[in-house]
């Protein structure tokens, strides 16, 4: 089995559900990399290190999970990692025709590394960093989405977005 896996993405911010996805491949694979993307077509809340730190209080304690941060095309990352499986998180219906793309794409750019789908628990399946951060600036209480320094990371973050 491959012991070279990447779980790449923005998470911008970390949710239960990324967490979820995380414990899941651990239960499949002995070493998991958290690949942080900095991204910056998405225009992240979070700078990646930021984004680095919050990942990695949330993994503390899980065995065979690192967080690296990276810049770039994931497939460049993935081979730098010797990574042969990248894991890709699937919620709703709705992101499987951009994750089918991308999975595609990185196939034709690095047809060595494969793509490997995992769902989060139901109670996680709608849950997106961008709504949050929506419903977060709304005051909504996050606490079921989102560990508690996540929570006041981000309500202070966006607390300063509107000075």
């Amino acid at each position: 089995m491959s012991r070279h896996v990447l779980y790449p993405g923005t998470f911008d911010p970390v949710t239960y559900g990324h967490i979820d996805i995380i414990k899941r491949g651990t239960g499949i694979f002995p070493e998991l990399i958290v690949a942080v993307a900095a991204n910056p077509y998405k225009k992240p809340l979070f700078n990646v290190q930021e984004r680095v730190d919050m990942l990695s209080r949330a993994v503390s304690g899980l065995p065979g999970v690192s967080i690296e941060a990276f810049d770039g095309l994931v497939v460049d990352f993935a081979r730098r990692k010797k990574a042969e499986v990248l894991i890709r998180g699937l919620r709703m219906i709705s992101d499987f025709e951009y994750e089918f793309q991308m999975a595609l794409t990185n196939r034709k750019l690095a047809p060595e590394i494969e793509t490997l789908f995992l769902m989060p628990q139901e109670k996680y399946s709608y849950v997106s960093s961008r709504l949050l951060k929506e419903a977060g600036d709304l005051g909504a209480d996050l606490s079921c989405f989102v560990p508690s320094y996540v929570e006041k990371a981000l309500k202070k973050k966006l607390a300063g977005l509107k000075r």
